[in-house]
């Protein structure tokens, strides 16, 4: 069921060209830490194009919570008056962190070198997934979590009185843990070392130099080398958030699939630590074109054009590019269902760790709309059946994952039966307007009543 409340089953039908702007909401992971880091700040922070998702604004809430004023303006911008580093109050309630996997775990971070406590939940999708891999160099610098059995949420964790900083490699690609590495950093003394033996997106690593952090990163024998000096006073800022890449990825590919398409998204950030779906897709052949590049609150921009593209082929993505599109894996999985010959998507096993298991629920969906498909832990091998191949017909499960259930959406835009899915709820998390903006822009979508998901 949705995360808040009844599931809503949603329905895409086969659809004529999509046509037009594509004004996706902005991006998501630079919004979380524009909220965090100006809560860490002294004084005001201005924040316009802010995502209203709901995760986005869980993590305003869990702000509030910690002594941070938040608002949003009449004009649509947000304000955050901030308390400092080290300046967090211990809230006085659970903070919900609702389906926000990065909101959590960069708010752990953020407060772990604080002598507060805080107890952290989430919807049934966030408390099965694992928070481990976070908990763990956050006790190194002093931090003890209490979570369920795995390292799960609900979770209460009691920060460092007297934190030290660290060094701390990571074991594997992940943004959200080293940037919760990083804001622990902040109220430790001297200076936190993080190392990344593969890059991963780098918003936090910008911003806290924005911000007024002293940061510097380096390219060294053990990989990418950031250091943190600690204990900063944090300059407010106005920060201008870009429009999300992943969010775009989905009428992007929507409109590469479906015959006839030209569509345009304005101002889409083009940070290259996220642009490997991009690189993708024009490996497959697909018509984009980047126009108008500037930059934006520090970010490279540019706005996009993709028109559909009917002679993709299948490609194999390298692992190496897995943590530069992460996110982008479940709408590549159903755009290669519309290609000829074979993708493979490989070093992905992080997929198996998000809001589900996407490999699994990917493979699943695929394969009832009549796509063969495998898998192993860390790879998904789609056979494509080419422009207008895909049979469709099919419910499927979505597991509360919002990019499942937006990625199939598109794909029986393109079927040749309507694909279902079994609740659209999720998608609110991260893109309440998807619906919306994909009907304005040609597409066939409608309610259905509840049916058994495959």
């Amino acid at each position: 069921m949705s995360a808040h409340g009844t599931p809503t089953p949603l329905t895409a039908h086969p659809s004529g060209p999509l046509r037009g702007t594509a004004e996706v909401p902005g991006d998501k992971s630079i919004s979380h830490r524009a909220l965090i880091l100006g809560a860490l700040s002294v004084g005001e922070t201005r924040i316009t194009g802010l995502l209203e998702g709901q995760d986005v604004l869980d993590t305003a809430a869990a702000m509030r919570a910690f002594g941070a004023e938040v608002t949003r303006g009449a004009d649509g911008a947000w304000q955050v008056f901030g308390v400092g580093v080290g300046g967090f109050a211990e809230p006085d309630r659970v903070i919900d962190c609702g389906n926000s996997g990065t909101g959590v775990r960069l708010i752990m971070g953020a407060m772990a070198t604080s002598p507060i406590t805080a107890t952290f939940t989430g919807d049934a999708s966030l408390c099965r997934r694992p928070m481990g891999r976070v908990t763990e160099p956050l006790a190194l610098f002093g931090a003890h979590a209490h979570g369920r059995h795995g390292g799960r949420l609900p979770m209460t964790v009691v920060g460092a009185a007297m934190p030290v900083p660290v060094r701390y490699a990571v074991p594997v690609p992940s943004a959200q843990v080293k940037s919760a590495v990083l804001l622990a950093g902040l109220n430790a003394p001297g200076e936190t070392v993080v190392i990344e033996t593969e890059a991963t997106r780098d918003h936090t690593e910008r911003m806290l130099a924005g911000f007024g952090a002293r940061l510097r990163v380096e390219e060294g024998s053990e990989g990418r080398v950031i250091t943190l000096t600690g204990q900063p006073e944090l300059a407010p800022q106005s920060v201008a958030v870009p429009r999300d890449p992943s969010s775009a990825a989905f009428p992007v590919c929507a409109a590469l699939m479906v015959p006839g398409s030209e569509l345009r998204v304005p101002g889409v950030s083009r940070n290259p630590t996220r642009d490997g779906l991009y690189v993708t897709l024009a490996e497959m052949g697909a018509d984009l074109a980047f126009e108008n590049p500037r930059e934006e609150g520090g970010e490279p921009v540019a706005d996009l054009v993709a028109r559909f593209s009917g002679a993709l082929r299948g490609v194999e993505v390298p692992p190496a590019r897995a943590a530069s599109m992460i996110d982008e894996f479940p709408i590549l999985a159903a755009l290669a269902a519309t290609a000829e010959g074979t993708t493979v998507m490989r070093g992905v096993k992080e997929l198996r760790v998000k809001e589900s298991d996407r490999i699994a629920a990917m493979a699943a969906g695929l394969a009832a709309c009549g796509v063969p498909v495998s898998e192993t832990e860390d790879s998904l091998t789609v056979e494509g059946r080419g422009a207008q191949g895909v049979a469709g017909g099919a419910t499927v499960a979505t597991h509360l994952d919002h990019r499942i259930a937006m990625s199939f959406l598109c794909l029986g835009l393109a079927a040749r039966a309507p694909v279902t899915v079994d609740d659209a709820g999720p998608i609110a998390t991260s893109f309440p307007d998807f619906g919306p903006l994909l009907t304005r822009l040609g597409a066939r979508l409608g309610e259905t009543t509840p049916a058994l998901p495959i």
